[in-house]
């Protein structure tokens, strides 16, 4: 089979120029893909991207995101010193109507002491 002739092959079958997102866009677009119950290949043809670009930004905007983490501004912490705890305290009446007020934390030897001076006045 001899050919007679050549064709020419068409010229640029797709005379589409790239599309140009916006980084507004591609933002929006990607926190779709974030959604449950959402799939890249679905939220790729609703918005007739391709797959592979949207996984191309998604992994740019983990990386930026990464990146903006280490940009965290410090701010002035004040430590509030510990509330004291509530002292508990015990109160005696001896039989001469002196009033003994301790904590409920006195040494048992030393407040028999201070009972036992008072109580021979």
């Amino acid at each position: 089979m001899v050919l007679d002739r050549v064709e020419e092959a068409p010229k640029n079958i797709s005379a589409q120029k790239r599309r140009f997102w916006s980084a507004d866009a591609k933002q929006r677009i990607v926190a779709e893909t974030m959604e449950p119950d959402s799939t890249m290949a679905e939220v790729a043809r609703r918005h007739g991207v391709n797959p592979n670009l949207l996984f191309t930004w998604r992994r740019q905007a983990k990386r930026k995101a990464s990146a903006d983490a280490g940009l965290v501004e410090l701010v002035p912490v004040v430590v509030a010193p510990e509330p004291a705890a509530p002292v508990s305290r015990v109160e005696i009446v001896l039989v001469g109507g002196e009033r003994i007020l301790v904590d409920a934390d006195v040494d048992a030897g030393a407040l028999a002491r201070i009972v036992r001076a008072l109580s021979r006045r």
